[in-house]
């Protein structure tokens, strides 16, 4: 099963699982295709948003786990 830190990047994300977008689309990050956003880590991409790190990463981690991969 993967997981991801705060670390992740989310180009990377979506190369783990690339379902965990419209996670990441319900909370306003509708810039999943931009270059930059590639580069950019889960906890800058939380912090851009005005989310909570922890809490995006434990949601993501709990979708991960209920997805084959």
């Amino acid at each position: 099963m993967a997981q991801v830190t705060k670390a992740t990047m989310i180009g990377e994300l979506l190369q783990i699982n690339e379902n965990v977008a419209p996670i990441l689309l319900n909370i306003g990050m509708h810039c999943l295709g931009c270059p930059s956003s590639q580069m950019e880590t889960i906890e800058e991409a939380a912090m851009v948003h005005g989310i909570d790190a922890d809490e995006l990463v434990a949601k993501i981690n709990d979708f991960l786990a209920g997805s084959p991969a």
